[in-house]
């Protein structure tokens, strides 16, 4: 694959989709070929997941909310991720296998060495260059995701998890980046959205 694959990771409300937007706009204005996407949802099957998984509807076992991000990875590798990749463009996916490392792994204290097993089978080969991790304190997050609510977002399930799951998974990817400082780069998300674009573009640069 000749493509670059760059993930946006962080808890819920550090700012990584407005980040992903705000990167693709640059680099689209530079002449390259994007492909924006994201996770879970980003295929008609994974939409279909999506539904089930953050809902509310339905409280998915611990497991079963792991099963179905992966069966969501899967299919969104597969219809794509890999097309994407294999025609060179540049993919900046909106979550992928950090989140479940720090959701699932951190937040659920699901089992790590099975879950690097059944991530490895999920990404089918396709394992960012760089991933973004933006990093931002959990209650200056929450504000953010209150605010959202309070202009007309609806709030997802993992959203209304207590304050001590968000924690749990801002560990989680704290860990990551100290296992793996090289691919997964901390950008501080506590800054305006600007701010952090321009931290954005100074590793970005390093990196295309």
């Amino acid at each position: 694959m000749s493509g670059h694959f760059i993930t946006f990771e962080g808890i819920d409300g550090c700012g990584k989709t407005t980040q992903r937007r705000l990167t693709a706009a640059w680099l689209r204005a530079k002449g390259l070929d994007v492909l924006e996407t994201f996770e879970p949802g980003d295929t008609k099957l994974g939409a279909e997941i999506r539904a089930l998984l953050l809902g509310g509807a339905h409280v998915p076992a611990a497991e079963t909310e792991l099963l179905l991000f992966l069966a969501d990875r899967t299919q969104h590798v597969q219809e794509v991720i890999r097309p994407a990749l294999e025609r060179g463009a540049i993919v900046l996916c909106d979550r992928y296998s950090d989140s479940t490392r720090a959701y699932q792994l951190a937040g659920r204290a699901l089992d790590a060495e099975v879950l690097e097993a059944m991530l490895h089978i999920a990404e089918l080969g396709a394992v960012p260059e760089i991933t973004l991790w933006f990093d931002l304190p959990v209650d200056a997050a929450l504000e953010r995701m209150r605010a959202r609510v309070a202009g007309g977002e609806a709030a997802t399930r993992l959203d209304d998890e207590q304050h001590s799951f968000h924690e749990r998974v801002r560990d989680g990817f704290c860990a990551i980046h100290a296992a793996q400082p090289e691919r997964l780069r901390r950008v501080d998300a506590a800054g305006d959205a600007e701010t952090v674009q321009q931290a954005v573009r100074l590793l970005l640069d390093k990196v295309l």
